[in-house]
């Protein structure tokens, strides 16, 4: 079985294959991606494939600049993606935002 190259929660993935979530928020580990990266995309909690996104655009953001268009592209209010922000990557301010869309 080929590996994924990118995961995200579950909870996430109805929101992603809708098209309502167009970024994804991440740290230093996955701040490799670039523009025009073909990704295979799985579940974190069981590594099921799910789609196949194309890279549209990279960024870097902290914390503190994260504004109500990050939050629309992550289809959640800014509260809440500061709250799952802070949850994922406790202790952390500088993040790369990932642009995409499903193929």
């Amino acid at each position: 079985m080929q590996p994924n190259d990118i995961t995200f929660f579950q909870r996430f993935q109805d929101d992603i294959l809708a098209g309502r979530k167009t970024i994804t928020i991440r740290d230093q580990s996955e701040s490799h991606f670039k523009t025009g990266d073909i990704l295979r995309v799985g579940r974190y909690e069981d590594d099921g494939c799910f789609c196949t996104i194309e890279v549209t655009g990279t960024s870097i953001v902290t914390f503190d600049t994260l504004t109500q268009k990050h939050a629309e592209q992550e289809n959640m209010t800014l509260d809440e993606l500061k709250s799952v922000i802070a949850e994922i990557y406790p202790r952390q301010n500088q993040f790369y935002v990932i642009d995409f869309k499903c193929l």
